[in-house]
């Protein structure tokens, strides 16, 4: 994946994270566990373009 695909979307993710927090009320603990949940989403997913992390897929839980 080229670089600024990259850039581009960690800019758009960060610009709607920071809609949501600003302009949808909610209560700060749902706010919270949105971010982080968003955040660790992004972490997994930049990972995964990059090469570090191999496919999620084939990961089985049970």
């Amino acid at each position: 994946m080229p670089i600024m695909s990259l850039i581009i979307t960690l800019v758009v993710v960060g610009v709607l994270l920071w809609l949501i927090n600003t302009y949808i009320p909610m209560d700060g603990k749902i706010k919270s566990i949105l971010n982080i949940v968003i955040v660790i989403a992004v972490i997994i997913w930049l990972l995964q373009a990059l090469g570090v992390l191999g496919a999620v897929g084939g990961v089985r839980i049970g």
